[in-house]
């Protein structure tokens, strides 16, 4: 099976930097699209950023020009380099993939998550 385990966030002023990393283990045959989501209390689930073979790297409006994603594909990693931080930007960020994988028996493709890691950005 595949699992992605997340490190990074914490607690930082608005202004700071942050960075996540995200990295995946399993039979993975084609990495298809790796990113990362963030979720408040009572909003749903939204991509932050997100990349592809098609779409190396695709933003939120809000985070453009401040966040920046990187995916390696031979080792099934993406890192979210997260700078100039606002208030707006705390919550729950999840490392999302989209792989082709072997599971001992057949070739399958699925979304997986990573369990979160807390983003919290206050003076």
């Amino acid at each position: 099976q595949v699992q992605l385990v997340e490190s990074g966030g914490g607690s930082v002023q608005p202004g700071d930097s942050l960075k996540l990393s995200c990295a995946a283990s399993g039979i993975i045959v084609r990495n298809n699209v790796m990113g990362w989501f963030r979720q408040t209390p009572g909003s749903q689930r939204e991509s932050v950023a997100l990349s592809s073979r098609d779409d190396p790297a695709r933003y939120l409006d809000s985070v453009k020009g401040r966040f920046t994603i990187s995916r390696d594909t031979s080792k099934h990693t993406v890192d979210l380099e997260m700078t100039s931080l606002k208030a707006e930007d705390s919550g729950t960020y999840y490392c999302f993939a989209d792989f082709t994988y072997y599971n001992g028996s057949f070739y399958l493709r699925n979304d997986f998550w990573g369990q979160g890691t807390q983003v919290t950005v206050s003076s």
